[in-house]
Order: C-alpha cells, then sequence, then structure tokens
C-alpha cells in the first residue's frame, strides 16, 4: 500500500503531511502512558516485525502493491498511541533507505497505515471487547476483525484521496476496486497471522498484551509511568 512519488499531487500531499505530524506529536505524548518498563521493549521488536512484514511487496494491479500492515497487531500489543509511532518509525526507514514509498508521500503512507489502519483496527477491536465483555476468546475475535477491517478501510482511504487529488493517469474507478477487492484478501490473511501472534503472546505473557489490559491494570501502568 506504499504511495509512490507523484501519485497523489502536490496540495493533497500536503494536506496530509500536515495531519500525519499532527497526529504523531500527539501519539508521542499519549503514547507514555501506554508504555512503561514492561512494554517499552515490546514496542520495538513490535515495529521491526512490523518492517520485515511490510517488505514482502506483491502487485496488485492500476500501479499499486499490496503487503501486510501490521496495524492492528501493534495497536493490540502496545496501544494505539504508541502503535501509530512504530507505524511512523517502520515508514520513515523505508521511505528514506529502502525507498519503498515516496519521501514526498511519507505523510499520506503515515496517515493510511499509522493512523487510519491503527485507529479503525483500534476502534474495532475495543467494540469487540465491550460486545465480548473482555473474555479471552473474545480478544482473539477482536483481533481478527480488527485486523481484517482495518486493511481495507485504509485502502478506500487511499482511494479516496486519489479521487481527490489523484495525479497519475488511473482510472478511479480502476484503482478502487482494486485496492478493495485485493486488500480484503490481504487483511483476511492479516487477521489469521495477527491473531495466531497475539494468541501466542496471551498464552505466555498475558500481561504483555494491551488490549486484553483492564481499566484498572491501565491506571496502575499510567501511575508508574508518572511517578518515574
Amino acid at each position: 500500500m506504499h504511495v509512490p512519488d507523484g501519485f497523489l499531487n502536490l496540495p493533497t500531499s500536503a494536506a496530509t503531511a500536515v495531519v500525519a505530524v499532527s497526529v504523531v506529536a500527539l501519539s508521542a505524548r499519549r503514547a507514555r502512558a501506554e508504555l512503561d518498563d514492561r512494554t517499552a521493549p515490546l514496542a520495538g521488536l513490535v515495529a521491526t516485525f512490523i518492517f520485515a512484514a511490510q517488505m514482502i511487496n506483491f502487485p496488485v494491479g492500476a500501479g499499486t502493491s499490496g503487503h501486510l500492515i501490521g496495524a492492528a497487531l501493534a495497536a493490540a500489543l502496545v496501544g494505539p498511541w504508541a502503535a501509530t509511532l512504530c507505524l511512523t518509525v517502520v515508514l520513515i526507514v523505508q521511505a528514506l533507505l529502502f525507498a519503498d514509498g515516496g519521501v514526498s508521500a511519507l505523510g499520506t503512507n503515515v496517515l493510511l497505515m499509522g493512523i487510519v489502519a491503527v485507529w479503525t483496527a483500534w476502534w474495532v477491536m475495543q467494540t469487540v471487547i465491550r460486545l465480548t465483555r473482555g473474555r479471552p476468546r473474545g480478544v482473539l475475535i477482536a483481533v481478527a476483525l480488527g485486523s481484517l477491517i482495518s486493511v481495507p478501510v485504509a485502502a478506500l482511504a487511499f482511494s479516496a484521496l486519489f479521487a481527490v487529488g489523484g495525479a497519475a493517469e488511473v482510472p478511479v474507478g480502476l484503482l478502487m476496486k482494486t485496492m478493495a477487492g485485493w486488500h480484503v484478501l490481504i487483511g483476511a490473511g492479516e487477521a489469521l497471522a495477527t491473531t495466531a501472534v497475539v494468541g501466542a503472546v496471551l498464552r505466555t505473557r498475558p500481561d504483555l498484551v494491551r488490549l486484553a489490559r483492564r481499566p484498572a491494570e491501565d491506571v496502575s501502568a499510567q501511575e508508574s509511568v508518572v511517578i518515574a
């Protein structure tokens, strides 16, 4: 889903950059309440895993490519604010060192994968957690649905941006159809992979799964950060 240089016009790219910078700055402040001595190292591992997963790209037509995003995985393990930071770091390194995604489109890629995908996954997962009353099986269902839904939503968000400010000679209808169709399949694959990873962590270290924490545990973690 990495957007290359020149795919969107300059005003659209600039607007997405402003939104991305604003949200990332807010995330940097809010992530302090989500990370503690247990989860800070985990955030680094999550970013490394996502970096490796996203480097595997395959063409999906209409001048675009597809890959796993990892937004739901990051949000489930370290929370949405820290997840946004993890995805942002990954995308910056990919753009600057590996030419994966355009530098001028960095704000767009952060908006799509680090914000839209992360927060869509988080809202879906939180809704499922409330409906299942926090049962362990509910956590896995939440992760699966968060992954499945967040990927095509991010793809459709890109299609909407292209409809507003597309600069490449690609038919909007073809792009939307291609992106939506392929990313539903990618979302299904991501749901399987994310559920397997989160399930393994739940079995061994359930305290490391931010999504499975109870409100009292969140308050305790925030107090420990403030004291530190």
